[in-house]
């Protein structure tokens, strides 16, 4: 074997370690979701949906379940809403400012979500007196969320053929007529793709909400909660659904969006 093939060797066998590294608890916490035994151990003693029916049948789950998506879906829309129309205004400024502000947004999603959710918790609670809840969670969500689709449908945006639009209403059409008939048949796969991820980084989110729920509990805060009385298998089952759920929405949502960042 050459050099330069045993060097490839080498790197090869670093990134199927490194890959095996970061997926191989994935696949456990997956594996051990279906063991016939309560201990979380090897070998598995048979496979069952036990722990998915325990977990379904359980008082806490559905309300936890609803609230995930009641903050999934607000959050989903109102940053697809919010961060369009922010890419389609820095869409027209130049390309040097428009990155300087991208920037700026995009400060959040480079700060540690534990800091952030203190700034919240103060924020809200401090100066606009706001009862924590379901809405706390939806605004808090937002922050690291937004920027994200922001930089997803900008990023789209930056080869869109802006003579079409121009020439639409230069024969007559409105702003809005010209978005709805024109801009947004074409990137309506981006937005598509844009929501698919936030809805999945609303569902994963655990530190923003931990600060900003008050009471009552999502997924995460369920699993978390879970955690500190017992570890129980169907801890495994709720961390697998969640899981399932994070991959198929960002499979799609990169699918569709065709991003690259």
């Amino acid at each position: 074997m050459t050099r330069a093939g045993a060097a490839d060797t080498i790197w090869i066998a670093i990134a199927v370690a490194l890959a095996l590294y970061l997926v191989l608890p994935i696949i456990l916490v997956m594996l051990f979701s279906f063991n016939q035994s309560a201990l979380t151990s090897l070998p598995l003693t048979g496979l069952t949906f036990d722990w998915y029916r325990k977990l379904f049948a359980q008082d806490y789950f559905p309300p936890a379940l609803q609230n995930s998506l009641i903050v999934g879906l607000a959050v989903c829309l109102l940053s697809v809403t919010t961060g369009t129309l922010a890419a389609l205004a820095l869409a027209r400024m130049p390309p040097a400012t428009a990155t300087r502000i991208l920037y700026l947004l995009a400060l959040p999603m480079m700060l540690p979500a534990l800091v952030i959710g203190i700034a919240l918790l103060s924020y809200f609670v401090r100066f606009l007196t706001l009862r924590l809840g379901l809405v706390s969670v939806i605004l808090g969500q937002l922050v690291i969320v937004q920027p994200f689709v922001l930089a997803i449908v900008y990023a789209r945006l930056q080869s869109f053929n802006w003579a079409i639009v121009d020439s639409a209403r230069d024969l007559g059409a409105s702003p809005i007529r010209a978005f709805f008939t024109i801009t947004l048949p074409v990137i309506r796969p981006t937005l598509v793709g844009a929501a698919l991820i936030a809805l999945s980084l609303s569902l994963d989110d655990f530190v923003i909400t931990f600060f900003t729920i008050g009471s009552g509990n999502t997924l995460p805060t369920m699993v978390w909660g879970m955690i500190r009385t017992s570890l129980d298998p169907t801890i495994n089952a709720l961390a697998t659904l969640l899981i399932l759920a994070s991959i198929a929405c960002a499979g799609i949502a990169l699918r569709l969006s065709r991003y690259r960042g």
